[in-house]
């Protein structure tokens, strides 16, 4: 039987989300990837026992993570059952709704009758009685925001839910979905989008500022680029890379000569820095108070170790965060090829 360890909260720092009580680890586990059926049990195990024996306390998953769809919570429910019962209460377990799930009208996007279906079939999935975060995973062009916002507010009168956030929102309509669910007193706390050195959509589409603006936390999703900003690709693509492994959604033309002299510029700044270049692109998310956490995935516990790392410094020099800047913004370094 596991049994988590005693000095687990030492090392990990954890911040409130925005103007709430509910405090985050700096990172957070993903189970986008690496706990669909095609993953092996025993590894997920070790991955969610590594994450939360050096103080990882927030699992992040929605209910089309996989594959199937379906399969990273389902198996992630049993991790639950089998190793973190003990622990439920020490636990923030997020999970999402907003895209594609079932055939049909009703499995996609922010109606009511999606949102409370998919959280039933998510809590069912789980062997969970609620979830701490429920997040709408992206903006529905077509259903009313009053609507979604809605039945966000009745899900957490409902018990299913504790706190709400919203995923893949720009600044604007999360400004209006904020007042909403201010009018509606739901506990509306964080957002969680994708951020890194690579893709800084956050900063030109106004969500960044506008979450501060607001008063709720940013957690922060792909801040290695899917693997992008490490060493693994500094050489070519390793046969164990997730390119070679899972192409769905990093591809290998991704990988431009763009991105590669990029890679290894920040690489030789990171060392300069004292850093693997995963540890700097993860400090450099939470290198200023609007980023609450930043989520990473790991197909081995060594990778969650590792990361951890990047808390130990997330300062940088002005002279640091020009040169990133430079880097950064250079033709064809910004977003991925999809």
């Amino acid at each position: 039987m596991y049994q988590a360890d005693d000095q687990r909260y030492e090392a990990m720092t954890y911040v409130p989300s925005g103007r709430s009580g509910l405090k985050l680890p700096r990172i957070a586990l993903g189970l986008w990837h690496n706990f669909g059926d095609t993953s092996e049990m025993e590894n997920m195990k070790e991955l969610c026992r590594t994450a939360f024996d050096h103080g990882i306390t927030y699992f992040d998953l929605a209910n089309n993570y996989g594959p199937p769809y379906g399969s990273a919570e389902r198996n992630f429910g049993r991790i639950l059952a089998e190793d973190f019962r003990p622990y439920r209460d020490e636990l923030v377990i997020a999970t999402k709704a907003g895209y594609d799930m079932w055939p049909g009208p009703y499995g996609n996007w922010g109606s009511r009758k999606y949102l409370f279906a998919s959280l039933d079939q998510s809590l069912g999935r789980l062997g969970l009685d609620y979830v701490d975060i429920f997040y709408h995973h992206r903006m529905d062009p077509e259903t009313p925001i009053e609507e979604t916002m809605t039945a966000l507010a009745d899900i957490v009168r409902s018990g299913k839910a504790l706190y709400v956030g919203l995923s893949n929102y720009d600044g604007k309509t999360m400004r209006e979905a904020a007042k909403l669910l201010r009018e509606l007193h739901c506990p509306f706390i964080v957002n969680q989008n994708r951020y890194s050195i690579f893709d800084r959509t956050i900063e030109r589409n106004g969500l960044k500022e506008a979450a501060v603006a607001e008063g709720k936390g940013i957690v922060a999703f792909s801040p290695l680029c899917q693997g992008l900003l490490t060493e693994k690709y500094l050489h070519g693509i390793p046969e164990d890379s997730r390119i070679r492994r899972d192409g769905r959604f990093l591809k290998e033309k991704s990988l431009t000569e763009e991105k590669l002299a990029a890679i290894r510029d920040l690489h030789e700044l990171a060392e300069k820095r004292g850093q693997t270049l995963a540890e700097m692109a993860l400090a450099w998310d939470l290198k200023d108070g609007a980023i609450t956490s930043t989520i990473i995935g790991a197909s081995r516990p060594e990778q969650i170790l590792d990361n951890i790392k990047a808390l130990e410094n997330t300062s940088f020099t002005k002279e640091e965060l020009e040169r990133i800047d430079e880097i950064s913004f250079r033709p064809g370094v910004q977003g991925l090829v999809r």
